[in-house]
């Protein structure tokens, strides 16, 4: 009889898109800029990655300069592929994965559905979803500050957000790995982590009184006592 295979775990797909952004009642999002990582499952490293800059139909909906350093504009899409001819790279990608990336679900998953519905083709289908957001929101908390990425990076001291898909998901990754074991440790240490142990400030020290040996605690003169716990915090649903 013969041994059956270990079923394989679906990859992980952290994908990125740079938009526009509609300053004006009935304008659209354009999708400017796609950006993925395949991601091993079991190990978080990243196996494949792959970008591209899109043209979108509409060209004066791009900014001529952009206010990042690091910015799309009209001439840096404007010999770019349209998302037509780039949908079944996208489509590969992304179909039958595990999708993840940081507000995914109410941006970036909304307009992969309209660029495909725009070309006339059905969207890829993920296996299952991982938002960072929600996810950090209810697990992380507001200690970082803001949910948003540029804050949550800086608060690791991971650099600066470059609004650049291909850059942004590989960010994603590495918060999503320093959070996960800043809370492994709090789960680990829960005594220390909550605030429940010996104040540091206190030593034990020993005697000896009518031939035993008496222990108790002396307060350091060296530091003065401090307090450090993990407070909870209000979820916070908003940022990217």
């Amino acid at each position: 009889m013969e041994a059956s295979s270990p079923v394989s775990t679906p990859e992980i797909v952290f994908f990125d898109l740079e938009t526009t952004v509609p300053n004006k009642g009935g304008q659209r999002f354009w999708v400017l800029e796609f950006g993925a990582i395949i991601v091993c499952p079991r190990k978080l490293v990243e196996l494949d990655s792959y970008s591209t800059l899109i043209r979108p139909k509409d060209l004066s909906a791009v900014a001529l300069k952009s206010g990042r350093c690091d910015g799309i504009t009209r001439e840096a899409v404007a010999n770019a592929p349209a998302f037509e001819e780039v949908a079944d790279k996208i489509f590969t990608i992304l179909n039958g994965r595990i999708w993840a990336g940081h507000n995914i679900q109410r941006f970036d998953c909304v307009r992969i559905k309209e660029a495909f519905a725009e070309i006339g083709r059905p969207a890829p289908m993920p296996v299952g979803m991982f938002d960072s957001l929600g996810v950090l929101t209810e697990t992380f908390g507001r200690r970082a500050g803001n949910m948003k990425m540029a804050t949550l990076a800086t608060y690791f001291g991971l650099g600066q957000q470059k609004h650049r898909s291909l850059e942004d998901v590989r960010m994603n990754l590495e918060v999503l790995k320093h959070c996960a074991a800043v809370l492994f440790v709090e789960s680990s240490l829960p005594s220390v982590m909550n605030g429940k142990w010996h104040n540091p400030s206190t030593m034990v020290t020993r005697s000896r009184s009518n031939g035993k040996l008496v222990f108790r605690e002396e307060n350091s003169r060296k530091s003065p006592p401090t307090t450090l716990g993990y407070r909870r915090t209000v979820p916070y649903t908003r940022g990217r």
